[in-house]
């Protein structure tokens, strides 16, 4: 069985390092790991030091086209090169790569199709108490458009088996995240989640520039996926 390890980047040759010499070299029930580093146009040297280190892929998209773009056209890297199982990771080192072992578990035991980490939102030091609330109102109102129990819904640690990540389709440019939820949940694909920790912050968020912009574009992805995926329960 082959896992590749994507990693979506937007220049972070600041964490890229750390994040590399973490990922597991071996796992029980892999035959055949690699990695690969999305570079989304970015503007440092993210590209050499992922050569420097020795990645086994690198795609480059040319310019910057957001973190959902990044992601599918790596899903679709991976699958075009024989990925039993993508794990999905982020550049900023977020993520602790020794949780990936728990994160492929349910798949390779064939009990799951996506399984989501789940962070431990309360105990995240310099997550502030604004952003835990709205990760656990985000994730709840993620979990009833969806029919999923998913806890942590923004979390981009993830792992895919290759069919389910082969119907997976992102229309939005802003994240992945909820919408491939919402999508599974209407494929009626088996989606968990297993507990995950988290490193210290290393930079600060792209994504949550503010709560107001935060709010808008989760609102919008949500709708909009629902929509897409359920229309004749929106109409």
């Amino acid at each position: 069985m082959k896992l590749i390890i994507q990693i979506p980047c937007y220049n972070e040759e600041a964490t890229l390092s750390d994040v590399i010499k973490d990922l597991p070299k071996e796992l029980d029930g892999i035959e055949q790991i690699e990695y690969l580093v999305i570079d989304d146009g970015s503007s440092d040297n993210t590209v050499q030091i992922a050569k420097k280190l020795g990645v086994h892929h690198i795609l480059e998209l040319g310019s910057n086209h957001g973190l959902a773009k990044a992601f599918t056209r790596g899903i679709n890297y991976c699958l075009n090169h024989g990925a039993d199982i993508i794990v999905n990771t982020d550049g900023d080192n977020q993520y602790k790569a020794d949780c990936i072992k728990n994160l492929i578990k349910p798949i390779i035991d064939n009990q799951a199709d996506i399984v989501v980490g789940a962070r431990p939102i309360e105990q995240i030091e310099h997550f502030s108490f604004i952003k835990k609330k709205l990760q656990r109102l985000g994730s709840s109102v993620v979990r009833r458009f969806s029919g999923t129990n998913v806890p942590d819904t923004t979390s981009g640690f993830r792992a895919y088996s290759a069919q389910a990540a082969s119907q997976l389709q992102v229309f939005n440019r802003y994240t992945y995240t909820l919408e491939t939820i919402i999508q599974a949940g209407a494929m009626d694909m088996r989606i968990t989640s297993v507990p995950i920790d988290v490193n210290d912050k290393m930079r600060e968020s792209r994504l949550f520039k503010s709560v107001a912009g935060y709010i808008w574009r989760s609102v919008c992805v949500i709708l909009r996926s629902y929509i897409i995926y359920k229309p004749f329960m929106t109409f």
